[in-house]
């Protein structure tokens, strides 16, 4: 199985490194030179959004809270539909008419300097802690098939991530994805399919984790499972850098709301193929309960399956982080090289020297994902460290400044600063057992602080800022 791995990683970087030699302007790298169809962002939407969250950690939610689990993919679904047909065609308008490359470039144009740089600081080191998860996933595959150690896992990993992306950014990306969806959606198919037989049948494995609902897993209303969900992962499908800046490469807004919308229905019904090997696992190993979350289906495809199948789920398994992976690296190195180099540190670098610092970022947010690989005990942790971050950061002055952007740099300001501090500042004050969490907080204080600037000092609509 590692040899398997090695030739097809080597293959992936062999692809992006080719595609890579055609990009020769900030344009391609950051936004694919605007150029994608309908069946490029499918594919491109689809691979990113399949990861380490989508596979390693729902299977091992799956394989605690039952059905529940649904919930992790089904929001992700959820936003990625609201992403486009409500805030991708709008905002899709905005960057081809005034050439937005970033998130920070329509948040500088409605809010100012001083939101794009707060708000850009806060992403890039919450998009560490997803990068960190994708390498964790990743990781456990070649821990599992390999026998490697931990560390070795995780360097290789996150080599593999660092390299095909850094050669051609978007265009490397939106080409290796197609690559990986192909191999992540013949392999779950396939492993479900073998899961479920060995398993018993779906009637077995329905009744494998009892006590649970489709709506709520173990734990009730406060557990990681169940339609809680919904607060903290919704808006990240429709607010995060990396698909928003997917979401300028449309080629026009009709391809944008197709691509996008078919990658929402295709979440929904994905989110089904986790929960089955979750619950599949349970049947068949219920000693793994200790495990970590992650282990669990790596260690499934290992031992429950045979084995050939086994070799094409876990290659399934590492696509699907890779692809993730490089969707984070793309929110690190085009709001580093853009909102933070051009914006701050050489407001006059030419093309090429933008195109040069993306590629460097992009290695050095390689880096700090790996660093954070030893900090974080569980893909969840890194994950929801980087969901509620996003969340609280993006959703008021996206939202405000497409639909509501008399409120100003102000309001975008206080919404950031107050969320912020609900988020870090709440879980000590929640009750337990209910669906009131730190994200439904920190995202309902953000809004509610825009909408009450906005209402009580509006600021001075800008002639750039969008028509209602």
């Amino acid at each position: 199985m590692l040899i398997l791995l090695i030739v097809y990683s080597i293959a992936l970087v062999a692809v992006g490194a080719w595609i890579g030699r055609s990009v020769r302007k900030s344009e391609d790298f950051f936004v694919g030179g605007r150029s994608l169809g309908a069946g490029a962002l499918f594919a491109t939407f689809l691979a990113a959004n399949i990861g380490a969250a989508s596979t390693v950690n729902a299977t091992g939610l799956a394989y605690h809270h039952g059905l529940a689990a649904w919930w992790w993919n089904g929001a992700a679904g959820l936003g990625t539909l609201v992403l486009a047909f409500v805030v991708g065609p709008r905002i899709w308008a905005l960057a081809t008419a005034r050439g937005y490359l970033t998130v920070g470039d329509f948040l500088d144009d409605h809010f100012g300097r001083h939101v794009r740089l707060l708000a850009t600081a806060i992403i890039w080191l919450g998009s560490l802690s997803i990068f960190a998860a994708q390498i964790i996933g990743a990781a456990a595959v070649l821990v599992v098939a390999g026998g490697v150690s931990y560390t070795t896992g995780a360097f290789v990993s996150v080599g593999v991530m660092t390299a095909y992306f850094a050669f051609g950014g978007l265009l490397s990306s939106a080409w290796v994805n197609r690559v990986q969806l192909i191999v992540i959606l013949a392999g779950f198919t396939v492993a479900v399919v073998f899961a479920l037989g060995r398993a018993g049948g779906i009637g077995v494995v329905g009744e494998a984790v009892p006590g649970t609902t489709f709506f709520t897993g173990t734990t009730g209303l406060a557990s990681t499972a169940g339609w809680p969900l919904l607060f903290l992962l919704v808006p990240n499908f429709f607010l995060s850098p990396g698909l928003i800046q997917r979401a300028y490469a449309a080629r026009s807004v009709s391809e944008l709301r197709t691509g996008i919308g078919w990658c929402g229905v295709a979440l929904l019904v994905f989110a089904f193929a986790p929960v089955a090997l979750g619950m599949s696992a349970r049947a068949l190993l219920p000693d793994l309960a200790g495990e970590p979350l992650q282990m669990i289906l790596p260690t499934l495809l290992a031992e429950a399956v045979p084995t050939m199948v086994g070799a094409l789920a876990l290659a399934a398994v590492f696509s699907a982080e890779i692809s993730s992976a490089d969707a984070v690296l793309y929110m690190l190195s085009t709001s580093g090289a853009r909102d933070i180099y051009r914006g701050v540190i050489k407001p006059d670098a030419t093309d090429a020297e933008l195109l040069r610092a993306a590629r460097i970022t992009a290695v050095l947010g390689g880096i700090g994902g790996f660093v954070l690989v030893f900090y974080y005990e569980s893909i969840y942790a890194a994950l929801g460290a980087f969901y509620s971050v996003v969340g609280v950061t993006l959703l008021a002055p996206v939202l405000g400044g497409l639909f509501l952007p008399r409120g100003g740099r102000t309001a975008a300001l206080a919404s950031i600063v107050v969320g912020i501090i609900a988020l870090y500042g709440s879980p000590p004050l929640l009750p337990a057992g209910t669906w009131v969490t730190s994200s439904v907080l920190c995202l309902t204080a953000s809004v509610a602080t825009y909408l009450a600037v906005a209402v009580i000092r509006p600021g001075t609509q800008s002639p750039t800022s969008p028509s209602a």
